[in-house]
């Protein structure tokens, strides 16, 4: 339950960056649910795989070069879909930015405190 909340405050996010950010374009909120649940996949299976590889000079940028992966991992969603229209790097990388920073609020916004 938690998980599928998680995925529509995300949703919500990201559609409302849609309408905020002219280079992301998504026309509806169900093809940003689409998005998110190809983010999570990508993130599950291919984010990894990036970090390794990207070893070497995550280390040297102290870790900046996460928001690199993670641009390109939008960016691949992007590919991977048709309805949802990124109109380049620096836009994901906003995107990406925005939307980590975003979705965390929100969800702390909806979430239930248990203590």
């Amino acid at each position: 339950m938690n998980f599928l909340i998680r995925l529509f405050v995300t949703a919500a996010v990201a559609y409302g960056l849609s309408i905020i950010l002219k280079g992301v374009h998504i026309p509806n909120f169900i093809d940003a649910l689409i998005l998110v649940i190809v983010l999570a996949v990508l993130n599950t299976f291919i984010k990894p795989i990036l970090v390794l590889l990207t070893l070497p000079i995550t280390i040297i940028t102290m870790g900046l070069f996460l928001f690199v992966v993670n641009a390109l991992i939008i960016l691949l969603a992007d590919k991977l879909m048709d309805g949802v229209r990124i109109d380049g790097f620096w836009w994901a990388l906003i995107f990406s930015l925005i939307l980590s920073v975003a979705s965390s609020v929100a969800y702390s916004l909806v979430e239930k405190k248990s203590y």
